[in-house]
Formats: structure tokens, sequence, C-alpha cells
């Protein structure tokens, strides 16, 4: 007689079995939650705790750090973030001893700690997509922990305007016979839309307090600086404007958010409206309210949502994508796909570049990982649909080759000393030494260099299309690396070849007058005036509030 084939099925029932008397219906009581989690977990599982960019589900998060390490243990987590402090004390206090992630910003200097100590085994770093699609294939969530804002009794969930992964969490999850426990904001008799239909889930627990999101993408246009104008100048004008750049991905920083503030400024000055900028794949940025005003932007779709932004998004369904009822449906795995496909650009910043343009955002003492840059930073092998920018960017590259297909433009825009005067131009990415200490197969670099089409700094802009070799590659990064070692080292020579040629260019070369970066510049100088260009609907977090 053969093996039965339904053994995962039937391991869901008894897990569904275990956690019965702790759920009235569908709901389980906050009290039980510890209890409930211990029922439905097994030592060993794979655990999928949704820790987003912004979304948490963080009181599932601190019930799992508070269940018996003697009850579960050894589990393996798969989660896009670990966001919170909850997230790591999983693995301090022996519950989960394994981890597949994508970025951990807030908590990259206790997870490098983890590391050095050997206290958690880290299968790789992905970027969000990759991770998304483990999910499907070999890293298929036993259990998945979600946060929604509310539920009915029949455990339909309405996700808000923070979609964010949990459609991709929880349907990897539910079809392979997996469990699915939301903490929920409220419990309503009628949802305004149904994003996760009850019988993909398996509980709920309305939580003490709603879930944290965090306002990641606001940034304060006070803090922008004059070196920051200097560079979004040079990026519109050297790069944008030439190129035509309609379809992009902005990065999260200042010096992207000092773009967005030009647009309707500088951009607008040089004609550039209905040329450039059309069409975002970006969370709802604060920063470019005033761009839609200005009717630069066509649309934007979202990886996920932004504190404060709702009333606006709301009120501009023309440009967003949003739901009967008003809300946003963000998604990120469809945004990531729309960034890596569909769009003709990617503009970010880092940590560290190498002499060959490979950079990476995990460094000794913070392993902060990637997100969604490496998505989108690549250049899509798969695309096969032409738009001008693309092309001109492979031909670029082609030389005096024919070009047989685009070229996706990768930008790195960077100050060339980061805080506390760290060079940010470096001869070895720490990458290196962490694929030592981390025990990996390969070094953890974000974004590769051969997929680097322009390195912008306060010196100038490096067009890498434009090198022939290596030593030209070399040269033209030193040459906009600034006072660092790297850029010190420079073939002087050389770097003034590769400026008459074109490769290099110093703001002057483009004509911009360095005197003219001013913050006069930015259509927003604050978050009052972000407000203001909203009508009113921009409705900041308290911490951004300064009135």
């Amino acid at each position: 007689m053969g093996a039965p084939w339904n053994q995962r099925a039937a391991r869901r029932a008894r897990r569904l079995e275990r956690l019965a008397p702790l759920t009235r219906g569908r709901e389980i009581a906050a009290a039980d939650i510890v209890a409930a989690l211990e029922a439905a977990i097994e030592p060993g599982d794979r655990v999928c705790l949704e820790g987003n960019n912004q979304k948490q589900a963080d009181f599932l998060a601190e019930s799992l750090a508070d269940c018996s390490p003697e009850r579960l243990h050894d589990l393996h987590m798969v989660q896009s973030v670990l966001a919170l402090p909850a997230h790591i004390d999983v693995f301090e206090r022996g519950i989960a001893n394994r981890l597949d992630f994508s970025f951990s910003g807030p908590q990259a200097n206790r997870l490098a700690r983890l590391v050095e100590e050997r206290r958690i085994a880290i299968g790789a770093i992905h970027t969000y997509l990759e991770l998304f699609g483990r999910y499907f294939v070999d890293l298929t969530p036993d259990v998945c922990l979600i946060a929604a804002q509310a539920a009915d009794a029949d455990g339909n969930l309405y996700l808000g305007p923070n979609t964010e992964d949990t459609p991709a969490i929880v349907e990897a999850t539910a079809f392979r016979h997996g469990i699915v426990i939301a903490q929920v904001n409220e419990r309503l008799d009628r949802l305004p839309r149904v994003d996760i239909p009850a019988d993909w889930t398996d509980a709920f627990v309305v939580a003490p307090r709603p879930n944290y999101i965090e306002p990641l993408f606001t940034r304060d246009p006070a803090q922008i600086t004059e070196i920051q104008v200097l560079m979004a100048m040079m990026a519109i004008k050297g790069i944008y404007a030439e190129y035509g750049v309609q379809r992009l991905n902005h990065g999260i920083g200042f010096d992207t958010a000092a773009i967005e503030l030009l647009l309707p400024t500088y951009a607008e000055s040089l004609g550039l409206r209905g040329k450039i900028c059309s069409h975002w794949a970006l969370n709802p940025h604060p920063t470019l309210i005033p761009a839609i005003e200005a009717g630069f932007v066509e649309s934007v779709h979202s990886f996920g949502s932004e504190v404060g932004m709702e009333n606006y998004v709301a009120a501009r369904s023309d440009v967003f994508f949003t739901g009967r009822d008003g809300s946003m449906r963000s998604n990120r795995a469809f945004c990531q796909t729309a960034g890596l496909y569909a769009c003709d650009m990617f503009i970010g910043s880092t940590l560290q570049i190498d002499l060959a343009g490979n950079s990476s955002t995990a460094t000794l003492g913070r392993i902060a990982g990637f997100g969604g840059a490496p998505n989108m930073g690549s250049d899509a092998r798969g695309r096969r649909h032409a738009s001008p920018a693309w092309l001109r960017a492979g031909r670029e590259r082609a030389g005096d080759a024919i070009a047989t297909r685009g070229q996706k433009l990768v930008v790195q825009t960077v100050e060339t000393f980061r805080e506390h005067m760290a060079p940010a131009f470096v001869d070895r990415l720490d990458a290196w030494q962490l694929m030592e200490d981390m025990g990996m197969d390969l070094p953890p670099i974000m974004i590769h260099g051969d997929d680097v089409t322009h390195i912008v700094t306060e010196e100038g802009i490096a067009n890498l299309l434009l090198c022939r070799s290596a030593a030209e590659r070399e040269q033209a990064i030193r040459g906009v690396a600034g006072y660092t070692p790297v850029g010190r080292a420079r073939d002087a020579r050389m770097v003034e070849n590769l400026r008459d040629r074109g490769v290099i260019r110093r703001p002057e070369d483009i004509g911009i007058d360095k005197r003219d970066a001013t913050r006069d510049l930015l259509a927003a100088r604050s978050i009052k005036d972000l407000v203001r260009a909203s009508g009113g609907l921009y409705d900041p977090p308290r911490r951004f509030r300064n009135w």
C-alpha cells in the first residue's frame, strides 16, 4: 500500500483540534493568545511572522516571544523585516534559531551581535520578491502570524490601505495546509471590503492596541541640505531629462526626497512637466505631494501605505490605486514586480560602494539587509518591451556594438562621506568579511556593480555605461568619490580624460551653477508646507509636527 498523500492536511487538522478549546468561533481571546500559539505551532516549524517595512503583527510577535522555549523551540523564522525588539527576542530567548529575511534596519545592530555570538543561523538575506517566491517553493510557512485592520465573525479579513506582504504570506501558507492566525484592530459585523477570505484563515485575535505602522517614507523637508539639493539638480538635469525617464522608483532617503521636491520648481523651469516622472512604483511619499499637485504625476502604485496619507490618497483616486471604500490597496509583491519589469529607472542610496560599483547596506556591526533594492536596482533580463530611456541606456552600454536589448537605469546617489565621516566609497566592501562571519556562500552585496549605470555625488555624475574597461570604470568611480581615500587615489589625467568624453560630468559641465543649489528651490521646506500643499488632507504623525 502506498504512502498517504494527505499528511499535511492531517497535520493541520491535529493543530486545529488543539487550538479549538481556545477559540470561540474563529476568535481567540487576547488573554489566551500565548496558549493558542503553543497549541498551533510545533517545535522546528517554519513560521512567518508578519514583520513588514511598515505594518507589524506586533501583538503576535510579543506573544510568540513570551511562549515557553520548552514548548516551542528551534523555529525557523521567515519574514521580510526584523523591525521590533520582539523579532530578536524570539532568538535570544531560545524559541527560534534560524532566519531567512530581507531587511533588519531597526534591529541591525542586535542581529549583528547574534551573528557574532553564533546564536543564529542565517539562511540568506533576500530581496522581498525573492523571499516571497521562496514562500511558494522551499520556504513555505507551516504557520503564519499576520496583521489586519478588521475581521468579521466568519474570519474574513479587511487589510485597510496597508496590504503590503499579507496576500503573499497567506496564500503560500493556506494553500499548503498551514495555519493562518491574524491579529486585528477591530471586529466588525460588515467589512468595507474582503481582502482575505475566511476560508484562507483559521483564527483571529482582537489585539489590545492597534498594530504598529512605521511611517518609514516620511522625510521632513527641513532636514534636506543644500548639498542634497545640488545632487538632486544634477540627477534631474543630467539623468532624468536626458533619458526622458517616465517610469521609476525612488529609494528611501533625503537625497530622493530632494528630487521629488524639486520637480515642481527646478524641473518645471526646465520644461520637464509631462516629459519625466509620470508613473511611479512608490509608497505615497509625503514629499511627492507638491509634484502631484503640480501635475507631474499620473499614477502611483504602492508597496505599502504611509501614516497620515490616507485622506490624501482617498482624495486623489486618479493617481493612486484605491478601492470603492476609498482606501488604497497596496501590494508589495505586485509593486516589486512593477519595479523590476515596468520601471525604467531606480535611484537610491547605500552605505558602501567599491571600485567595481558593487554596493551594500550590510556592514560590520550593522546588518541592515536589502529590502527591495536588489529588485528595483537590477536590470531585468527577461524584459521585452521598449521605452526611450531603456533603449538609450542599452545603446550606451553596447558602445560600438549593435544593441539587441535595452538597459534599466540604476542610479546610486550618495554623499562621499556618511554620518560620523565614514567614507561611502571603499576599496573592499564589509560584505566580504560578513560572508566569513555568517558562514555564507556569497558576500551580501545589495546591488551588483554590473547593474549600476550612474553614480551621483556632490562632485558630479559618473556614467558607467560609457566605460569601456574595468580600469575606466574604476577611475570613473574614483573621479566622483571626493576626498575619501578612494577619491584621493584617482589618476588625475585619466579622470580628466573621462570628463572630456562625458563619462564624468561636474555640475558646471551640465550648466548647473552651484550657487543656485539652495533650499529656496524646494517646493516645500517643512512638514507644515506639505500639509498646506495637500489642502489640509495630509495628517502627519505627531513626531513630525512642530506646531
